[in-house]
C-alpha cells in the first residue's frame, strides 16, 4: 500500500484577502506621518514666523508694484494742443489800402499720452494781430483715443476789418509781413478704467504771414 500523501495547504493572509482595506490603511498611515511631520515644523522655533514674514513681505511687493503702477500708467495728464503745416489762399485786397481777407489752413494735432481716451468740448481758434483778433473759427467736439494723435484741418478766415486806422498795422502792411498769434484752449474729460478727470490743453503760437504770398514762416508754438 501507498503511504498516504499529507497535503499541506497554504492559509492566505489578510493582504491578499482584502488588498482593498490594505490600500486604506497605507493612504491612512502616510496621511497621519504628514500630519505629524507638518505638527513638528510648527513646534520648530520660529517656524511660523517665517512664514509670517514670507507672506508680509509678499504683501508689501504687491503693494509697491500697485504703487508703481499708479505713479506711471495711471498718472493721468494733460493732452497737448499744437498747429501743424500753416498756409493760406485766398487773398482779397479790399478798395482800402492794405486792406484783405485771407484763409488760412492749418492742421490741429491733439496728443493724448495717456491709457484713456480724451472726450473734448468745441472750443473757438483765434487769430490775433496785437493782441487784437483778425479771425476766428471752432474746433469741433470730439475725441482723442488713448496713446494717439488726433489730427484734422482747421480754416480761419482772417480779416483787416478789426485794424482800420491801428498805426501798428499800417507799418505791417507797408513791409508786407504780418506777425500772428494763434490761441486756443481745449477741455474735456479723461477716462481711465473707472477714473474720469478733467484734464485740459492750450495752444500759443506765434507766426509770420506774407501778404504778398500768403507763405507762412517763422512758425513756434510753447
Amino acid at each position: 500500500m501507498h503511504p498516504h500523501r499529507i497535503l499541506q495547504t497554504t492559509q492566505p493572509n489578510s493582504s491578499q484577502l482584502f488588498p482593498l482595506d490594505t490600500e486604506i490603511r497605507e493612504k491612512k498611515n502616510k496621511t497621519y506621518k504628514q500630519i505629524e511631520s507638518m505638527s513638528r515644523f510648527e513646534g520648530r522655533p520660529g517656524g511660523c514666523k517665517k512664514s509670517y514674514a514670507y507672506a508680509a513681505l509678499f504683501i508689501i511687493f504687491k503693494i509697491m508694484v500697485i504703487v508703481v503702477l499708479a505713479q506711471t500708467l495711471m498718472k493721468i495728464r494733460n493732452p497737448k494742443l499744437r498747429l501743424g503745416t500753416v498756409g493760406g489762399q485766398r487773398i482779397k485786397t479790399g478798395s482800402v489800402s492794405g486792406s484783405f481777407n485771407i484763409t488760412l489752413i492749418t492742421e490741429v494735432t491733439i496728443e493724448n499720452t495717456n491709457f484713456g481716451p480724451f472726450r473734448y468740448d468745441a472750443t473757438p481758434l483765434n487769430i490775433l494781430y496785437s493782441g487784437i483778433i483778425v479771425g476766428r473759427t471752432m474746433i469741433p467736439k470730439n475725441r482723442a483715443d488713448a496713446r494717439k494723435t488726433k489730427r484734422f484741418a482747421v480754416y480761419v478766415a482772417i480779416s483787416s476789418d478789426a485794424l482800420s486806422g491801428f498805426q501798428e498795422f499800417n507799418n505791417g502792411v507797408n513791409s508786407s509781413v504780418l506777425f500772428l498769434t494763434s490761441q486756443a484752449r481745449v477741455s474735456g474729460m479723461v477716462t481711465l478704467m473707472i477714473w474720469k478727470k478733467k484734464k485740459s490743453a492750450e495752444l500759443i503760437c506765434a507766426m509770420a504771414m506774407n501778404l504778398a504770398t500768403t507763405a507762412i514762416s517763422e512758425l513756434t508754438c510753447e
